[in-house]
């Protein structure tokens, strides 16, 4: 892989790992497993039938738990210790045939990018589970997931094009981060003036 490919496929894996670890290593291993593209020689094991029995049947208890206000939380918190390590590995293993330094630039930034989208869904999650309804849940669970698998797909088939919609992710990430924070801070200020 040159490094343009390496950047596209740590920056979009890392990005969907933090939103849906399960679904990135599902679409991986299923698309290279019916061919549709052709993973680095390091990540093939992913279309093994094992690892893909495991991750589906792990990103089908997530589709679920995913759906369950305030369960889903608990569910993020347990995350933020297996998603970014995961981004990671996924990188480090994707840029074998890279030069030792890129490999590890390349597991550091996806794990960066990682933690970041990872934060951000689980910060807008827990402002959602606020809402008395929870259809708003479900519809971010299901964008959640779509984007995890398209965002997958994208940094295998086109990194280019993946590391410019990753960058873009990250400013948004970075602004939805602000706004909540300072929706908390003003929440919580009210409640210790109440």
């Amino acid at each position: 892989m040159n490094p343009v490919e390496t950047l596209g496929l740590a920056l979009g894996a890392g990005f969907s790992s933090g939103l849906n670890l399960y679904a990135t290593v599902a679409t991986l291993g299923l698309l290279q497993r019916f061919g549709v593209l052709h993973l680095p020689a390091s990540l093939e094991v992913l279309s093994h039938t094992w690892v893909l029995a495991l991750a589906i049947a792990l990103y089908l208890v997530e589709f679920f738990a995913d759906k369950i206000p305030y369960f889903d939380t608990i569910w993020d918190a347990v995350h933020t210790f297996i998603r970014p390590p995961a981004a990671a590995l996924l990188a480090f293993s994707a840029s074998g045939g890279a030069a030792a330094e890129w490999r590890w630039v390349a597991a550091l930034l996806a794990g960066g990018v990682a933690l970041t989208s990872h934060g951000t869904k689980a910060s807008t999650r827990a402002a959602v589970n606020t809402s008395p309804e929870p259809f708003s849940n479900w519809i971010l669970s299901f964008g959640e997931d779509l984007l995890a698998v398209w965002l997958s797909w994208m940094a295998s088939a086109h990194p280019l094009a993946t590391a410019i919609i990753v960058a873009g992710l990250l400013v948004l990430s970075a602004f939805l981060l602000y706004h909540l924070f300072r929706f908390a801070r003003r929440a919580f200020r009210q409640l210790l003036e109440a």
